[in-house]
């Protein structure tokens, strides 16, 4: 039997039991919850640097804005409050659209 020790989606054990296979889960307290969910954060941003092709691509982008989604409500906040963050440092710093790739800077 295979064992994964790792958090899954929440509709996962009805996958596996409509198979008719065995399987033991259990319900994590908070804060081993956050700390799976950061393993989960390190496992799909492998999975999103290994992808191909765009397709792929955006199917683990989709599965990281999932984690981002259960990480803000970890921290009490809303994906809303998040974004509004985002724009924030986006308006004081800018974002990343213009591809600027920094080489150095001259020390003083």
């Amino acid at each position: 039997m295979p064992i994964y020790n790792k958090l899954v989606r929440d509709r996962i054990p009805e996958v596996i039991e409509s198979t008719g296979k065995q399987f033991s889960t259990r319900i994590l307290e908070n804060e081993e919850y956050i700390k799976e969910l950061k393993n989960k954060s390190f496992e799909e941003l492998e999975e999103y640097i290994n992808t191909e092709n765009d397709n792929d691509a955006i199917e683990e982008l989709a599965d990281l804005l999932e984690i981002i989604h259960a990480l803000a409500e970890c921290h009490g906040a809303s994906i809303e409050k998040v974004e509004e963050v985002r724009q924030k440092k986006a308006e004081k710093r800018g974002g990343f659209k213009q591809k600027i790739f920094l080489i150095d800077v001259e020390d003083e």
